[in-house]
């Protein structure tokens, strides 16, 4: 356990009860912190991972200094470091409980970032493959949207604690109109054409793999699209938004009265 860190909530019944706080915490009340991408340049609406309008409760954002798309997506471990800086800062000094990221491919440095923090980690949405299985028919299969399908490997899903991608199928959105500015760092996209292309996406992957039990977004940009998705292909859609949730649900129980 960290020292001194309390997880319980006041309460009209514990009110009284003497406190004490990490050394040199400076602001407290946050569930999950999220690290992201530095140096980025596109709209990122209400949905995304990085907007704080996405969620009902607060998270904490930090930035990966002189990160950049192009240096994540080579899984550059130079920046191994820089990522871990970013999140101990958040849990050792602002009180957070749980590290997740605003991009996919922060999984190539879950074990590390795992490896060098007391609390839960998950720097990928992809995390939750696992789990996803133990959910379906034996024989069904995963799909996931991705950002950059040319980025999807297999170190980084060892990474992420997944060695079998057997029952994993996938399609990257690089090339796709107007989505694929959030890979092309362009400042402006048409919505209405990034939804429509990213659900089409989704249909045909599916129209593929009749036998997908789900459906999984790997890109932090995606969950703005994912009711859509879902409504598209009639599967469950998990995403960054699922597991951030998960994660905050984990860390931040409150009492229950009746």
């Amino acid at each position: 356990m960290i020292e001194d860190r309390r997880y319980s909530l006041i309460t009209p019944e514990n009110r009284n009860t003497k406190i004490r706080t990490l050394e040199h915490q400076q602001i407290s009340g946050y569930g999950v912190g999220i690290v992201y991408i530095e140096n980025i340049n596109y709209p990122l609406i209400p949905g995304n991972v990085v907007n704080a309008y996405t969620y009902d409760f607060p998270v904490r954002m930090a930035p990966v200094k002189n990160l950049t798309n192009d240096r994540l997506f080579n899984a550059d471990q130079t920046i191994k470091d820089d990522i871990i800086e970013a999140a101990r800062h958040m849990v050792e000094k602002e009180g957070v409980r749980a590290i997740c990221s605003a991009c996919g491919f922060f999984g190539n440095f879950h074990r590390e970032v795992a490896a060098a923090l007391d609390v839960p980690v998950a720097m990928s949405s992809l995390v939750q493959i696992p789990w996803i299985r133990a959910l379906l028919k034996p024989g069904q299969k995963i799909g996931i949207l991705t950002a950059n399908g040319a980025s999807i490997n297999n170190e980084l899903f060892r990474s992420c604690g997944i060695y079998n991608t057997d029952d994993i199928v996938f399609r990257g959105m690089e090339n796709s109109r107007e989505f694929s500015a959030v890979v092309m760092m362009t400042p402006c996209f048409d919505n209405e054409i990034a939804r429509q292309k990213i659900v089409e996406a989704a249909i045909e992957l599916a129209e593929e793999n009749p036998d997908m039990g789900a459906l999984l977004l790997e890109c932090s940009d995606m969950p703005p699209y994912a009711a859509d998705i879902q409504t598209a292909v009639q599967l469950s859609v998990f995403d960054f938004i699922t597991l951030i949730k998960w994660l905050h649900s984990a860390v931040m129980q409150r009492p229950y009265s009746g």
